[in-house]
């Protein structure tokens, strides 16, 4: 089923307009615009701003500027012309009318990011979604048979019109996709479960689009996401282990990044996604210290978290990118009560990671064992265990052949051992010190 324009092998030449409207209380960024349309693989070849009180209802923009943008098109042969601003249908179509070429508004244009972004399987479900939920109030644009009954040999029947084929085609393409999708939030669902019953803590890695979460996180659990200097860069949630000092095993979740007023369809499609985050022990977010609008930044992301939940959940906020600034050190600011509440680091020099890594520690609580063992010869399994969890800090041999060990480790991960080996704590051998001492209780 043919719905969507294919993209050419080259960037196709576009037109950018941003009007500033007085009526918006918090107006579109222009410079985030043109990035968005870098994003997608457009050349942006001329750039026309403007002003109004409020939007037409039939072309959102007054007649002068209408004839402003045609000739602009027609002089640089443009291919699309892009509004910084949410379309209805029917000025879609009356703009397209005018200026004979393919218009686009903010929503189809990031839509078209996560279409070119999407690697998983889930997540092309959820763009899929996304985008068909989009098109289905645009069926009537840019078809020329849609008032036409099927007819032909083995066409015939109810008289069913092409346009209302089509619009039962998107919309059982829709309910299919969110069967399917609701079977991945099941698995996810089971496998967040299998974590809380293990009582793995999980920390989230959330921010601004291009705050160098992705290279925050591979920095920290060597993994290799995609890196790269455009919006919307990792798109799919990407997931890791990584052992922290008196917490233990802690999972890492790399997730997309948000930016201002994100279509409401895309937070609903992709909900499954940002659970990860809703679902965390804690969330880490990630700001462009040097970005000029960061203030403005951590305010959108608080208003994305504040819709999807996940505004309940504690944060350490890591100001990144600390090597574009004058004078940068490594460092971590704390509240009143001495507890972290954030850290300024440089992922990509790959300073303030063992800070970064303090402040998690300190921010995830968690109870520390920290026991002295004897432990016999057919326990050597559950030595070799602790010993896999960098929990053994002494070990010593007793005269009768009995293993000394003084181990310190999480209480979540001290349980685990013992329930993957088979062990209650009754099985152990417990040693207290005396006097300098060891003695048996």
């Amino acid at each position: 089923m043919a719905l969507f324009f294919e993209r050419p092998e080259s960037g196709e030449r576009a037109v950018l307009v941003h009007i500033k409207l007085n009526s918006e209380s918090e107006p579109e960024d222009p410079r985030e615009f043109e990035e968005l349309v870098l994003s997608a693989g457009g050349d942006p070849v001329e750039f026309i701003t403007g002003s109004r009180k409020s939007p037409s209802a039939k072309t959102f923009i007054g007649t002068g500027k209408l004839e402003e943008i045609n000739a602009t098109v027609k002089s640089v042969n443009a291919e699309l012309v892009i509004f910084n601003h949410n379309l209805s249908p029917s000025q879609e179509r009356n703009l397209e009318a005018v200026l004979q070429c393919r218009v686009l508004d903010r929503t189809g244009l990031i839509l078209d990011i996560f279409a070119q972004r999407a690697r998983t399987h889930e997540g092309k479900l959820q763009v899929e979604l996304a985008q068909l939920q989009h098109l289905s109030s645009r069926l009537v644009r840019g078809w020329t048979h849609l008032d036409r009954e099927k007819g032909g040999i083995g066409m015939r029947g109810p008289g069913e019109t092409q346009l209302e084929s089509d619009r039962r085609m998107v919309r059982d393409r829709i309910k299919l996709i969110k069967q399917r999708l609701e079977k991945v939030r099941k698995q996810r669902d089971q496998g967040r479960r299998g974590r809380q019953r293990s009582e793995i803590p999980t920390v989230s890695l959330v921010g601004y689009t291009n705050a160098g979460k992705s290279t925050l996180f591979n920095k920290l659990t060597n993994a290799d996401v995609l890196v790269a200097d455009q919006l919307f860069a990792t798109l799919d949630p990407t997931m890791r282990r990584l052992d922290i000092a008196d917490i233990g095993t802690v999972i890492f979740a790399d997730t997309v990044g948000f930016i201002s007023h994100l279509p409401h369809r895309l937070v609903d499609a992709f909900r499954a996604t940002l659970e990860e985050a809703v679902s965390a022990d804690l969330l880490l977010h990630v700001i462009d210290a040097a970005a000029e609008d960061r203030a403005t930044n951590v305010v959108r992301v608080d208003e994305v978290l504040k819709e999807i939940e996940a505004d309940r959940i504690p944060s350490l906020m890591v100001y990144n990118k600390g090597d574009l600034l004058d004078d940068f050190l490594p460092r971590i600011d704390r509240d009143s009560d001495g507890m972290p509440i954030a850290v300024w680091v440089s992922a990509l020099a790959g300073e303030g990671m063992d800070l970064l890594l303090y402040a998690i520690a300190e921010r995830l609580p968690s109870k520390i064992v920290h026991k002295h063992l004897q432990l016999q010869q057919s326990q050597g399994s559950f030595r070799a265990a602790l010993y896999r969890h960098k929990a053994v800090l002494n070990e010593s041999v007793s005269e009768k052949g009995a293993i000394n060990l003084e181990i310190q480790l999480s209480e979540n991960d001290f349980f685990r051992i013992l329930k993957a080996e088979g062990l209650k704590t009754h099985d152990l051998v417990t040693l207290k010190r005396s006097g300098g001492k060891i003695n048996c209780t």
